[in-house]
């Protein structure tokens, strides 16, 4: 597998590459598109992008958690977390290995 890492940089190369806007209004496209999501996270929303997966905020409760080390149990509080739920399109893909469609 590669280790690899996707940027908003190299998101913005290829909106600039495929779709021809210039460099600089691409990186404000992937901005704005990124900021849509975060709101739309923060809003408790779920952001659902077809054959890719959908991302939602779920709430976990308060519990009690147990130091690995000392056995000590130790308090962890109410908090929300992000989650991604992959489309099964997406499962299909990656278990395949099929990168069809991308130009690296």
């Amino acid at each position: 597998m590669s280790e690899k890492t996707l940027t908003r940089m190299d998101l913005s190369e290829a909106v600039f590459r495929e779709v021809g806007l210039s460099r600089n209004e691409s990186a404000q496209l992937v901005e704005s598109v990124i900021q849509h999501m975060s709101d739309a996270l923060v809003r408790g929303e779920q952001v659902k992008i077809s054959s890719f997966g959908t991302f939602s905020v779920r709430s976990k409760a308060a519990r009690v958690g147990r130091n690995p080390k000392t056995g000590e149990e130790v308090p962890i509080s109410p908090r929300r977390v992000l989650s991604f739920r992959p489309s099964h399109i997406m499962k299909e893909r990656v278990s395949q290995g099929n990168l069809g469609g991308t130009k690296r």
